[in-house]
């Protein structure tokens, strides 16, 4: 019996199927909706999907993932799949969260280019031919940008304009509109992206990490026609710590030392100065036993100490990260040869 793939492998395995059909049957487009309790908006959703993209001549997939939906969600993919052969059903098996479902369907996705958007029908289909010619201008990663949102102002359009200022700010990478799910990306950028926790925010500041041109186009944005929203302000605080995590890749990503072990000089210094002060005051007859600083003193060393070895963790780490999977610590965006070159 074979042995199943782990994540890793199946992704691998993904990628290379994805570029081997890009030999002989090309797929151009993969559109790819997270979907959680949509059963009503579902058959309207692909009806706007196939009249947006047929018209267009690109040969291109609809993957839909169901992310453990509580509703009949599951069974309205599996009617609209059989009579739909653009459609490409994935069932996960529970609900793992839009970030996992974007991953899966990221995954299974076989398209040169790819597009995701939300599953309620708040993004507008008729706008992926937009983001596409836009696309192949020569970037990367296009984002949307809802710049007449149809949303409650003090409970979402209000956080919604702090959070993109704040996370432009942190990541540098400046967006109007970082909460906007309708994003097209080059597939090649889509496969160097891990995503968890609530990383499928930050992709744009993901894919900047790798060397993505990014840019944003205007896009249309409608009022929810069905169900209920299904963020709550417990979100907010996943983001925050989210985005620490993302400030921290783009800084440290590859030099972990530079930060623990800067921290970790830091504080032994401290320490080193406070007990060279408390030995020469001791030499002169003072007594140092209950004084605050020698605690300071030991604190900081052994604080010292842990930090500077978090950062020796770190490099290993890295250096593990990057050898066993053979991920370069670069990215080429082309090769250039002289005419007449062999």
């Amino acid at each position: 019996m074979t042995a199943p793939l782990s994540p890793d492998e199946q992704r691998l395995s993904c990628s290379l199927l994805r570029k081997a059909r890009g030999m002989t049957s090309p797929m151009d487009l993969s559109v790819v909706v997270p979907l959680y309790n949509e059963e009503e908006s579902l058959p309207e959703l692909v009806d706007q999907l196939l009249k947006a993209l047929r018209p267009t001549g690109e040969v291109f997939e609809l993957v839909l993932v169901n992310d453990g939906s509580t509703d009949g969600t599951a069974k309205v993919l599996e009617k609209l799949i059989n009579k739909t052969p653009e459609l490409v059903g994935v069932l996960l098996r529970k609900n793992y969260g839009q970030t996992a479902s974007m991953a899966a369907g990221f995954d299974i996705a076989q398209g040169e280019v790819i597009v995701s958007l939300d599953g309620d029908l708040q993004n507008d289909p008729a706008d992926i031919p937009l983001l596409l010619k836009k696309l192949r201008e020569g970037y990367d990663l296009v984002s949307g940008w809802r710049h007449q949102r149809q949303d409650a102002a003090l409970q979402r359009k209000l956080p919604s304009k702090i959070a993109n200022r704040l996370i432009g700010r942190v990541t540098g990478v400046r967006l109007h509109d970082y909460g906007c799910s309708l994003k097209a990306y080059r597939s090649e950028i889509v496969d160097d992206m891990r995503l968890y926790g609530e990383l499928h925010r930050f992709l744009p500041a993901l894919a900047y990490i790798e060397g993505a041109r990014i840019t944003e186009v205007k896009v249309h944005h409608r009022a929810r026609q069905y169900g209920q929203s299904k963020y709550g302000i417990d979100r907010t605080f996943r983001v925050l710590m989210d985005l620490l995590t993302v400030w921290f890749m783009k800084r440290f990503l590859t030099r972990p030392m530079y930060v623990f072990g800067f921290a970790g000089l830091i504080a032994m210094s401290g320490s080193l100065l406070t007990s060279v002060y408390l030995v020469t005051i001791k030499l002169m007859g003072a007594h140092i036993a209950n004084r605050p600083l020698l605690t300071l003193a030991v604190a900081l060393g052994l604080t010292g100490v842990q930090l500077f070895c978090f950062g020796l963790l770190g490099e290993l780490l890295m250096r593990t990260y990057h050898e066993s999977q053979g991920r370069p610590i670069y990215r080429i965006r082309a090769t250039l040869r002289g005419a007449g070159a062999s």
